[in-house]
């Protein structure tokens, strides 16, 4: 095609897709590129505010690391990482919720009952449930991952002074579908502001905290896996979360119970000397296909 105009170079680029191309690819990258045509046209984009979209994606290339992932980063404060989780959200179960950019994969193992608060100040948290079908049925040997920040507001991947590890854990619940395990209070903290994200955020007028949460990751054989996070109701940032992560059904209240009433059969049990705090959250998981 010779004649390439404004007008047509949509229909051009379609044209030039092989009729032997997967069809998924075919119809997602053909509906990207009309969109981002559309967008080009809508707003007369300039070559400087071409340059400067190029310069954002350089940007977040540039700092991209394993510890810092950028990318995922500029996702989140879109609003991109949340819709496509709303997307592909199964009705019947537990919403799903941001996986965020600081999942670290092999965590260790912890048993139930066990505890990852360690010798970290903070209130104890005590967080339990059963992870079961939409018939509410326990789903026996289910495997839930969690991590979270610790009091400074920060992951281990990003403070040198905890271990790869800190607050990441993973457990495997028994017949009855159940997990329990104590860690500090989780706290609201900020995302990284320091790149070009940020730089979206200065110029958008927005904040760059989340609310306090705990992340999990449940996976079960022939079930879905659910990447989800748990919000306290108190929190200051629930109804202004930067990354978009909250859902009605993602919100918990953090119970006040005395020492007195620490259950048996945890790793802390006869060791809470102070009121803790006290968490029920079921996880339904939706089956697979």
């Amino acid at each position: 095609m010779r004649t390439v105009t404004k007008d047509n170079i949509t229909d051009v680029f379609l044209g030039y897709m092989s009729d032997d191309m997967d069809p998924r690819m075919r119809e997602v990258l053909g509906a990207l590129v009309r969109h981002m045509h559309d967008f080009a046209k809508e707003v007369d984009l300039t070559h400087e505010e071409w340059q400067a979209g190029i310069a954002f994606l350089e940007g977040c290339a540039a700092i991209e690391s394993e510890d810092r992932h950028e990318f995922i980063l500029a996702s989140d404060v879109l609003g991109m990482s949340s819709l496509v989780d709303m997307i592909n959200s199964s009705p019947d179960a537990t919403s799903s919720s941001v996986l965020g950019p600081f999942h670290v994969s092999g965590a260790p193992p912890l048993e139930v009952g066990g505890d990852m608060k360690r010798d970290f100040g903070g209130p104890v948290l005590l967080a339990e449930g059963v992870i079961k079908d939409t018939d509410g049925n326990p789903i026996p040997g289910a495997e839930l991952d969690i991590w979270q920040t610790a009091p400074n507001g920060l992951y281990a991947s990003q403070d040198a002074d905890q271990d790869m590890y800190s607050f990441h854990a993973l457990m495997t619940v028994g017949a009855d579908g159940r997990y329990g395990f104590t860690t500090v209070k989780p706290v609201e903290y900020t995302v990284p502001s320091d790149g070009p994200v940020g730089d979206i955020l200065n110029a958008c007028g927005r904040h760059p905290w989340r609310p306090s949460h705990l992340h999990y990751i449940v996976k079960a054989p022939g079930f879905k896996p659910l990447v989800t996070e748990i919000f306290p109701d108190d929190d200051p940032y629930l109804d202004q979360d930067t990354v978009f992560g909250v859902r009605e059904d993602l919100v918990m209240t953090y119970v006040e119970r005395p020492a007195s009433t620490f259950p048996s059969g945890m790793a802390l049990s006869g060791k809470i000397t102070e009121p803790y705090l006290h968490v029920t959250f079921d996880v339904t998981l939706a089956p697979e296909g």
